[in-house]
């Protein structure tokens, strides 16, 4: 049945009223009357449209910002200050969720190593000045973006250098509406062919947390850079039930590299939204994906807060229907998957020049 509104219920009314004559006008219009206050019993009478297949159930969407922004460096406070200001930015435009790029709180700063590309010319911060940076969930930064988030009434996935017990961790914090950590994910796919990340912490496990959105619960994974280039990544994610996949980015973003994360969108049924650092730090062109695989956004290089909208109820139904995501799977053939034996055309250094053994990571 189609949908109808309040307007077009009386401009119906207005029809039969003029085409109506004599006494039966009185009669047809008493009767349409009742049918308009009947219907406006379910619908408001500016133009409220009505659902006859579930009218308690509109459509749910949720905005995304996308915090594509120029950081000040390894500069901890003045990053944070920024933050707050883009995070605002978002507020105002509309956003439920705002998404920082990688490593927000250090600008995804690197620091020099001897006997690699990453010279003091290039890169003047020492590795123990660089990891100095470093923040815990009880530091003064993850703080002010929980009673920012409470402030706003917006979730907020803020991204750092995490202190470690051993070396710091590339991690990324989901703050919901009420300043609440709901979870912190580290990236398990280091990117071990570059020095700076060779001596990071890698995560242990990929999660899915619940998060409120004024009258719903999304669904929520994490993944972060690298992570999105390793169909596990996604993959997992969907498995344990995640309908968005939030992705913070640090690196210049090719044609390839996007239609990756299409795909990604496409084979676990899933929207996607990545936010990338704008020149001249990278390429920009953060992007958002539907869970067909629809493209719902791309951005150019420049400095900007861009926001994108889920329709969940679309994200929903796929899922019920898609014959991708755990629909035909069959897990039990794919013990490949988990073995760490690696043929030598793969084995490879890492960004020390060190041969990368990824048992020890």
């Amino acid at each position: 049945m189609k949908r109808v509104t309040a307007k077009f219920i009386f401009r119906q009314l207005k029809l039969i009223v003029m085409n109506s004559k004599g006494s039966i006008r009185a009669g047809i219009l008493s009767t349409v009357l009742f049918i308009v206050l009947t219907l406006m019993g379910y619908s408001e009478i500016y133009g409220t449209e009505l659902n006859y297949q579930n009218p308690d159930n509109p459509n749910k969407t949720i905005s995304v910002a996308l915090l594509q922004l120029h950081p000040s460096g390894a500069d901890v406070d003045a990053n944070l200050k920024k933050g707050e200001e883009y995070c605002r930015k978002a507020k105002a435009m509309g956003a439920d969720i705002a998404l920082f790029p990688e490593e927000w709180s250090i600008g995804y700063s690197r620091y020099h190593w001897p006997g690699t590309k990453h010279t003091k010319e290039l890169w003047p911060m020492t590795f123990d000045e660089w990891s100095a940076r470093a923040v815990d969930q009880n530091s003064p930064f993850i703080d002010y973006f929980r009673k920012l988030a409470a402030e706003l009434e917006m979730a907020i996935v803020i991204t750092y250098l995490e202190k470690w017990e051993d070396r710091p961790r590339n991690s990324a914090t989901v703050i919901d509406l009420k300043g609440n950590l709901l979870m912190t994910y580290a990236k398990v796919h280091t990117s071990d062919f570059h020095p700076t990340e060779s001596n990071c912490t890698p995560g242990d496990d990929f999660y899915v947390c619940d998060l409120p959105v004024r009258n719903d619960i999304i669904k929520l994974g994490i993944m972060i850079c690298y992570d999105r280039e390793q169909p596990e990544s996604a993959r997992i994610l969907m498995l344990k039930g995640a309908e968005i996949i939030l992705t913070p980015n640090a690196c210049n973003l090719s044609d390839m590299l996007i239609k990756q994360f299409q795909v990604r969108a496409f084979e676990n049924t899933v929207g996607v939204a990545m936010a990338n650092y704008p020149r001249p730090n990278h390429n920009g062109r953060s992007c958002a994906f539907d869970a067909s695989g629809k493209e719902l956004f791309i951005a150019d290089d420049s400095e900007n807060v861009f926001v994108v909208q889920f329709d969940m109820n679309k994200i929903r139904e796929r899922r019920k229907t898609t014959i991708h995501g755990n629909a035909y799977r069959r897990p039990l053939k794919y013990n490949k998957l988990v073995s760490t034996n690696v043929d030598s055309v793969f084995i490879r250094k890492n960004g020390l020049g060190e041969k990368f053994e990824r048992e020890k990571r």
